[in-house]
C-alpha cells in the first residue's frame, strides 16, 4: 500500500473514532437524569408540581407572567383587587357626589391609650353623638346634651376645623352653615368627644362638598384626622369602629383593626370635673428610662395577644403601664388605682384610665346577647360597676356608672339631603 493510502485511511479511521465518541455522549446526555435545582427539591419535598424553565425575555416568558402575575389575584390581596375595581370603572355616578344642601353624621365614644398603648390603641365605645350641618345665611353652632354648655360656639370648635380641612381637600371654599349637635359623649372626660368633632366635622365637609377620598392603599380620611388630632389612637376608631393600632410609618398614618373578643362589656366610671389633655400630659416626664421602654413594650405585646388570642385573663398584665397611668394617678386622679385594684378583684379582666382621664375604664366578659334577658351571676359587669361606685364615695368623687360594650362600627352618615337613595337603590336609613 502507497503511503498515500495509508494517510487516507488513517484520517478515515481518527474521523469515524471521533463521530463514534460524540454519538457516544450524546448518548449518555440523553439517558443521564437530569440535575434537580435547589427548587425542585423544594418542590419534592413540599409536593409541588414542577415546572418548565423559561428562557428570559424569550416570548413564552412573557406569555407566562400575563398569564399567572396578571390575572391570578390571591385572596389576601385585597389592595391589588381594589386597583384592578377602580381602573375598570370608566365614570362616577354624579348624582353622588353632587354637594348636598343638609348632612347629619353619627360618631362614637373611643377610649384611648389602654394601658400602655400611649397615643397609639383605641377602643370604640357604644355611646355616640350625632352633628348636623346646614347651609346657612349665617354661621351658627347650637348644641344639646353632655357637655353643651361648655363647647366652643365659634369657629375654633373642631366640628368646624374638620369641615374646613374636608373643603380645602375638595379645593373648594368654605360656604356658610349651621352646626348642631346632639351630644352624648361627654365633654373633656378621657373618651375622645374631641376626635369625635372632628371626624364628624370631616365627614359632613365630604358630604357637603360632594367630594370623595381614597382609602385602599392611602386612608386619606385618617391623614386628615389624625393631622390635626395629632395622633390616630382616638380618631382611628372613630372611623373605623373597634379596636384599632395607629402608628406614622414615616410618610403617612396607618392603622390595623385589633379582634375584639365578643361578650365584652365596658364598665365605666366618668367623674363630674373635666380633664383637660394639655393639664394631663404637662405631669408627664420629657424621657422614659430604659426600664419604663422595656416594661411597656412587653404589656403591650401582652395587651394585642391577649385580644387576638381570646385569653382575657391576660388583659390584667396587658393594660399595665409606666409611662402615664402612675404619674396622672399621683398628681391628678387619686381614685385611679384604688378602683383599678377594686374593679379586678370584683371580676374584671382589666381596668385602666381612659385616654386622658379622668374616666376609668373596666372590661368584664361573659355578656351574651341582650343583657338584662341574662342571668347577673352568669356575668360581672354588676359586681365591678358596684365596687368602682364604692371607691367614687369613699373618696368622695362624684360621677355617674355606665355599662356599655363595644362597637364595632366607626362613624356614619344617617340622613342628608338630597337623599343618596335613589328608586333602585335605597341604603341603610334610607339616606
Amino acid at each position: 500500500m502507497s503511503s498515500v493510502g495509508k494517510d487516507q485511511l488513517l484520517t478515515t479511521a481518527i474521523a469515524s473514532a471521533l463521530a463514534g465518541a460524540a454519538l457516544a455522549f450524546t448518548a449518555m446526555k440523553i439517558t443521564e437524569k437530569p440535575k434537580e435545582t435547589e427548587q425542585q427539591k423544594e418542590n419534592k419535598i413540599l409536593g409541588r408540581p414542577n415546572r418548565k424553565s423559561l428562557i428570559i425575555g424569550s416570548e413564552s416568558v412573557e406569555n407566562s407572567r400575563k398569564n399567572s402575575d396578571s390575572d391570578i389575584i390571591f385572596p389576601h390581596n385585597h389592595e391589588e383587587k381594589m386597583r384592578r375595581r377602580i381602573a375598570s370603572r370608566v365614570a362616577i355616578d354624579a348624582d353622588n357626589s353632587i354637594p348636598r344642601n343638609s348632612v347629619t353624621v353619627r360618631v362614637p365614644a373611643t377610649s384611648a391609650n389602654m394601658g400602655p398603648g400611649y397615643d397609639t390603641i383605641g377602643i370604640a365605645v357604644d355611646l355616640w353623638s350625632e352633628i348636623t350641618v346646614t347651609r346657612s345665611d349665617q354661621f351658627k353652632i347650637t348644641a344639646e346634651g353632655e357637655g353643651a354648655d361648655e363647647m366652643p360656639k365659634d369657629k375654633t370648635n373642631l366640628m368646624v376645623t374638620g369641615l374646613e380641612a374636608a373643603f380645602k381637600a375638595a379645593n373648594k371654599d368654605v360656604p356658610t352653615f349651621h352646626y348642631h349637635c346632639v351630644s352624648r359623649i361627654p365633654y373633656a372626660r378621657g373618651l375622645g368627644s374631641s376626635s369625635a368633632a372632628i371626624v364628624a366635622g370631616i365627614i359632613a365637609g365630604l358630604i357637603l362638598a360632594g367630594h370623595r377620598l381614597p382609602c385602599w392603599g392611602s386612608e386619606a380620611l385618617l391623614q386628615i384626622a389624625a393631622s390635626i388630632e395629632g395622633h390616630p389612637d382616638n380618631v382611628a376608631p372613630v372611623i373605623y369602629g373597634g379596636i384599632q393600632i395607629g402608628i406614622h410609618n414615616g410618610t403617612r398614618w396607618t392603622t390595623e383593626r385589633v379582634p375584639c373578643p365578643s361578650g365584652l362589656q365596658l364598665v365605666l366610671f366618668m367623674p363630674d370635673f373635666v380633664g383637660r389633655t394639655s393639664d394631663a400630659r404637662n405631669v408627664l416626664q420629657p424621657t422614659v428610662t430604659r426600664e419604663e421602654a422595656a416594661y411597656n413594650i412587653g404589656r403591650v405585646a401582652f395587651l394585642v395577644h391577649s385580644l387576638c388570642s381570646g385569653n382575657l385573663d391576660n388583659l390584667k398584665w396587658g393594660v399595665q403601664d409606666k409611662m402615664h397611668q402612675p404619674q396622672r394617678g399621683d398628681k391628678l386622679y387619686k381614685f385611679l388605682y384604688p378602683m383599678i385594684e377594686a374593679a379586678e378583684n370584683a371580676g374584671a379582666c382589666c381596668a385602666y384610665l381612659s385616654g386622658a382621664g379622668p374616666t376609668v375604664m373596666a372590661i368584664t366578659s361573659g355578656a351574651s346577647g341582650d343583657i338584662f334577658t341574662q342571668r347577673e351571676k352568669e356575668r360581672t359587669d354588676s359586681q365591678v360597676a358596684r365596687a368602682m361606685l364604692q371607691i367614687a364615695d369613699e373618696m368622695g368623687v362624684k360621677g355617674q356608672l355606665l355599662v356599655t360594650q363595644a362597637v364595632h362600627e366607626g362613624a356614619r352618615v344617617v340622613k342628608v339631603d338630597p337623599p343618596f337613595s335613589s328608586d333602585s337603590i335605597t341604603y341603610r336609613d334610607n339616606i
